[in-house]
């Protein structure tokens, strides 16, 4: 059984260099594109890099900027929003304070009331006095701190205001950056282009010989992968000398590799297990 996961793995190492030779022609065509594209590449002015950096750095200013508009925006909600609980409390206030005072007036009245019918109109008349002047100055109070409240909240209020018409200026600059990016980057792409299309005449030629050779490619790595699952398949029914789970997980891994199962780096011993178990059982 280690005979034929050793003669699999040999296959492995063994199989013929044309993928590679594929791999090199390919790493060639790719060359000659790149410098052409370098070629292409204007000799006056700034670069295209520089250009689109200059772009993505006007792009990235002009988030921040919005970022900083949007958090005056919350900001100012936030002002709005405690100048209202200000008002809210201020309000609640001022009906427990009339509330208190009216409980007050009544006490003191039927104090007064005890002693003398003229006491009373004079104690009324003071208690009134006294509230009406709590009163006011919890008003005054309460105004006080609304007014204060709405002020901060205005001034946020342009701040983000101020903010936003900023991120708009420099979203249009680097709207135009990039459009100057964009024109510099199709014109050296059109050079480009022709001058891979001369390259393309000779790709053609070999594309027919490159097709046979992936193709010959392609029916060794089959012939390896249907020896893995074979290997895997004897492995399996092995279950005299502990089948599958006798493996250790390296070995697990290159049957795995062989067969072509995907995420075997991080699966478990048990789930290589399984994985190979089932792959082994599908047809070549």
């Amino acid at each position: 059984m280690m005979s034929l996961s050793e003669q699999t793995r040999t296959g492995l190492r063994e199989m013929p260099s044309n993928a590679a030779w594929l791999l090199s022609r390919a790493r060639d065509r790719r060359r000659k594109v790149s410098a052409a594209v370098v070629d292409a590449a204007p000799f006056g002015g700034d670069s295209i890099e520089i250009r689109m950096k200059r772009a993505r750095e006007a792009a990235e200013r002009a988030r921040e900027a919005e970022d900083r508009a949007v958090e005056a925006a919350r900001e100012s909600k936030q002002r709005s929003d405690h100048a209202r609980q200000v008002s809210e409390r201020g309000r609640a206030r001022v009906t427990e304070v009339k509330r208190e005072t009216a409980q007050w007036v009544k006490q003191r009245v039927a104090e007064a009331q005890k002693a003398a019918e003229e006491s009373v109109r004079n104690e009324r008349q003071a208690a009134e006095a006294d509230a009406d002047e709590e009163q006011r100055e919890v008003q005054g109070e309460v105004e006080s701190e609304i007014d204060e409240a709405q002020r901060e909240a205005e001034e946020a209020q342009e701040r983000a205001e101020e903010l936003v018409e900023d991120a708009t200026e420099q979203l249009a600059e680097a709207r135009r950056l990039a459009d100057e990016a964009a024109a510099a980057a199709r014109a050296a792409a059109d050079e480009a282009h022709r001058q891979a299309q001369q390259l393309a005449d000779e790709a053609e030629q070999q594309a027919s010989y490159a097709d046979a050779q992936v193709k010959q490619t392609e029916r060794l790595r089959k012939q390896s992968v249907g020896a893995a699952k074979d290997t895997a398949r004897e492995l399996a029914r092995d279950s005299a000398n502990g089948g599958l789970e006798s493996q250790n997980k390296a070995e697990l891994v290159e049957l795995a590799a062989a067969i072509g199962i995907e995420g075997r780096t991080t699966m478990t011993k048990d789930e290589l297990v399984d994985a190979i178990a089932k792959a082994s059982r599908t047809k070549r």
